[in-house]
This record gives structure tokens, C-alpha cells and sequence, in this order.
């Protein structure tokens, strides 16, 4: 999981943890169109980061496939950060 972090795109994916930890934004979560917009990147390069994040148990999606907001799932992102400070 680390290497999926911190691959050359870790910056993104840590970026849009952040982003959803935002109060403004943890409450609705994010489209995969709200990604591509901030990080100006095409929608498929979004949907990209989503999916990863969402398959590491990270974010949930909630909605419709049309309208799939995604939010943190803070269990399992505590869960992961103690792994990291036991020295994964």
C-alpha cells in the first residue's frame, strides 16, 4: 500500500485525502469531475486516483454511477496510519 501512496503521484493521492478532510468538503464528498476540476486533469486521470483509493479502503462512494460522491473512511485511514507509524 505504501508504494501506491508514494509512487510519483502520491502528491495527488495525499492531496485529495487532504482535500476531503476540508470541512467544506468531508460533509458531501467529492465527484470524480470536482478531482479533474481542482487538479486539472482529464476525468479518466481523476477516476483513476478514485478508483485506487477506493479499492485500498480508503474513500467510499456513495450515489449513483452518474453521481458517486466519494468520502474518507477515517476507520480504515487510522488503521492505515498506525501502520505507518509502526514502520510498515
Amino acid at each position: 500500500m505504501d508504494d501506491m501512496l508514494r509512487n510519483p503521484a502520491d502528491g495527488t493521492r495525499l492531496g485529495i485525502l487532504a482535500w476531503l478532510a476540508e470541512p467544506d468538503t468531508a460533509g458531501r464528498g467529492l465527484t470524480a469531475d470536482d478531482v479533474a476540476a481542482r487538479l486539472g486533469v482529464p476525468l479518466p486521470a481523476a477516476h483513476s486516483h478514485l478508483r485506487l483509493l477506493t479499492a485500498l479502503g480508503l474513500l467510499h462512494p456513495t450515489g449513483q454511477d452518474d453521481g458517486l460522491h466519494y468520502r474518507r473512511d477515517e476507520i480504515r485511514l487510522a488503521e492505515v496510519t498506525q501502520l505507518f507509524e509502526k514502520g510498515w
